[in-house]
């Protein structure tokens, strides 16, 4: 691709063909200690961890894991919540030359039954709570070495397994040195629903992360490195087991070398008293954060302008709460939408400090193309400026493939292309804009409608505080459209009004036919709106009557 588009809209300190070494994530960790030693790298419930310490608890753990036979190549299972055991444990895991399995603990058993047989993990850290889900899978499965972190001295578990903190005193020598290819190696296995199909093991390598780590650092973290007067502090919240929290937050950070404060969950008023106390210098989150905290009782009192800067990811931010919270912000903050995949170590567009562009998910982030593909009679050919088509990326970050599935990965790599399955349009200027997921267009009256067009003109109502629009089957168009709308707390709408605003705002055919208020809508472990599970209760439903 010659001459792209978005380059001369880079800032100008920003090298979109950066070099970037290769090496492993255990090489990362120590880049890390050498240049932060004794700071603080993590803090929970108030104990804290130096960069040196992480790395001496990680080599021990890895010690520990060698003498019970782990060795380059295993899966060791990882179900926790955010913890520091979980970050000793993937760098343990990477020093051996390991796999990583990143397992939900909010898997039921059927969910974990399957992902521990699609690795063949033999080897599990988990918390606590899930113990119970792990050892009733634990004969249906591949496990032989249960690992448990307990926040609970009541804690019981069986003779044949074993609490985190003792397996760590079963240490006598450092495991052997491993010789590691970044390129090639699997550092973790990260489970999505990806573009098509059922869950499914994304191949991240080493080099994945380290791409993805410098690729970030280049675009928008360089400045910020040299300010001596920067509070070093990042509030981790997003779930480690997620990518956007794993990649872009933790990994991130032995980069960046700051301080994280990790927290098993969001809670708005947690997170917003952690600001006030100490404020972080960026804050990631994903958009329902974002509302959560702009909705919470007097909100400016507790220094959210004092952040240098926002990251918001998973999913666009609608434009209504961008304009809203931004009110919040200092005028000399930046907040960043961009836009990724877990088949991409997370991130491949982004929009710039210097030039955001409200709506739009920005530009390629360096080292990184793409461009909108239209399906024609001759195949996938390149679409001109402005038309809609399917957003395909390319870059060094892109994942090797999914575990044990070739023909998955043939049908979504293709020519060193990730087809993502998002529809969107590239302006004049390189700047992509998402319409929606190729799967979720809605055909009423023979008419395309794209469920996030209606849902960003619901979201201009003031008393709207979430909106999820979905198709469902109707005989006479095909399918209508629904709108589940949960109102901002106090507030109130009927469906009248939220019809009669999109009547003036869309076209006839795109205009909800039902509106549903809930007090909730369904949202994922990072906070994501899940539209799919929404829409599966709704079929459920209509086939049940």
């Amino acid at each position: 691709m010659k001459d792209p588009k978005w380059l001369k809209h880079y800032p100008a300190d920003v090298n979109a063909d950066v070099q970037i070494e290769e090496r492993s994530l255990s090489e990362l960790l120590d880049a890390a200690v050498n240049r932060f030693d004794s700071d603080i790298s993590l803090e929970y419930n108030r104990d804290q961890w130096s960069y040196r310490e992480v790395q001496q608890i990680a080599d021990r753990l890895a010690g520990c894991l060698f003498q019970q036979g782990f060795k380059k190549g295993d899966r060791l299972s990882i179900m926790l919540p955010n913890c520091p055991q979980y970050i000793f444990s993937a760098f343990a895991v990477f020093k051996i030359g390991g796999i990583v399995v990143q397992t939900n603990p909010m898997y039921v058993e059927r969910e974990l039954e399957h992902q521990l047989n699609d690795t063949k993990a033999e080897f599990i850290i988990c918390h606590h709570s899930v113990y119970e889900r792990v050892k009733n899978v634990q004969d249906r499965t591949y496990l032989k070495n249960i690992i448990v972190v307990k926040e609970n001295e009541e804690t019981v578990i069986d003779e044949s397994d074993i609490f985190f903190e003792d397996f760590l005193n079963t240490y006598v020598a450092e495991p052997p040195e491993v010789q590691i290819d970044p390129t090639e190696d699997i550092a973790v296995l990260q489970y999505t629903g990806g573009t098509t199909g059922e869950p499914k093991g994304v191949m991240l390598t080493h080099q994945n992360f380290i791409n993805q780590i410098e690729q970030y650092y280049e675009y928008l973290f360089k400045q910020m490195d040299s300010q001596e007067d920067l509070n070093r502090v990042v509030l981790s919240f997003l779930p480690l087991f997620h990518i956007f929290g794993f990649a872009n937050v933790t990994m991130f950070g032995f980069k960046f070398g700051y301080k994280q404060i990790l927290l098993p969950r969001f809670e708005v008023e947690t997170v917003l008293n952690f600001i006030k106390e100490d404020p972080p210098f960026i804050f990631y989150g994903v958009p329902t954060m974002f509302t959560a905290m702009l909705n919470y009782p007097n909100v400016e009192s507790f220094g959210v302008e004092k952040i240098n800067g926002f990251f918001c990811g998973s999913s666009p931010m609608p434009l209504e709460l961008y304009e809203k919270f931004k009110k919040l912000m200092d005028k000399d903050a930046f907040l960043s939408d961009g836009y990724g995949l877990s088949e991409a170590t997370s991130g491949t567009i982004s929009n710039p400090y210097s030039r955001l562009k409200v709506g739009s998910i920005g530009l390629p982030i360096p080292r990184t193309e793409a461009k909108i593909a239209i399906e024609t009679d001759h195949g996938m050919e390149d679409a001109p400026v402005g038309a809609e088509g399917e957003i395909l990326v390319r870059g060094p970050q892109l994942m090797k493939g999914y575990w044990n599935k070739p023909e998955e990965t043939e049908a979504t790599l293709k020519d060193g292309w990730l087809h993502t399955g998002d529809i969107g349009y590239m302006d004049e200027e390189g700047y992509f804009y998402i319409v929606d997921r190729k799967k979720d267009i809605i055909i009423a009256s023979g008419y395309n409608v794209y469920p996030r067009e209606i849902e960003e003109v619901i979201y201009q109502i003031p008393e709207v505080r979430e909106v999820i629009v979905i198709g469902l089957p109707d005989e006479y168009r095909g399918e209508i459209v629904k709108a589940f709308v949960s109102l901002t707390e106090g507030q109130k709408a009927t469906e009248e009004e939220i019809t009669r605003f999109c009547r003036n705002n869309l076209a006839a055919y795109k205009i909800p036919r039902i509106v549903e208020f809930r007090e909730e809508l369904p949202k994922s472990s990072v906070g994501k709106l899940l539209k799919k599970e929404l829409r599966n209760q709704e079929l459920k439903k209509i086939k049940s009557n």
